[in-house]
């Protein structure tokens, strides 16, 4: 211990940072959704694995002069399901519109960074989270400004179910 801890002061004395080994820094409701609106526009790939699983697109638009996103999954689909985010006061919420005919809330998890945005479930419409079937979280991991992955954790009988991937382009 006392070797690294010298390392590290000569690295520091040297003028060269160590690697570091902290969590990337939390991101606020208001960044989140900053970082939500720069996904505006529209986005191919696939569904359950990178490159091999189902087509998807998915269309991402800011409407009502700036304070809403909504996302639109398989759109022009008999399956197509919207997602609207927006700010209450400094937390960012989602309510998803599912073709399931529920309408779960989520809420911005503490633990979301600037990359990887987690929502959790907050209650809904038209669902009783301990019975039916519904979607009880959303992960947003951007892998770079035009390449995103995401993750939509669907819960049954009170329990983890199915996770669907999507795996992303903006289209250019």
């Amino acid at each position: 211990m006392k070797r690294i801890s010298f390392f590290c002061a000569i690295l520091l004395f040297l003028g060269v940072n160590p690697p570091s080994t902290a969590a990337p820094a939390p991101v606020s409701g208001r960044e989140a959704f900053a970082i939500l609106k720069g996904l505006a526009g529209e986005w191919h790939g696939t569904s359950s694995e990178s490159g091999q699983g189902s087509e998807a697109t998915v269309l991402y638009r800011v409407t009502s002069a700036g304070s809403v996103v909504v996302e639109t999954l398989f759109p022009g689909t008999d399956h197509e399901m919207l997602t609207v985010y927006h700010l209450d006061g400094d937390k960012l919420v989602l309510t998803h519109y599912c073709a399931a005919g529920n309408q779960p809330h989520m809420r911005l998890e503490p633990r979301s960074t600037a990359v990887d945005l987690a929502f959790a479930f907050a209650g809904g419409s038209n669902v009783n989270p301990k019975k039916d079937a519904h979607m009880h979280a959303v992960r947003i991991h951007l892998e770079n400004a035009d390449s995103i992955r995401g993750e939509w954790i669907g819960y049954q009988d009170g329990k983890q179910g199915e996770v669907t991937k999507f795996f992303l382009a903006r289209k250019k």
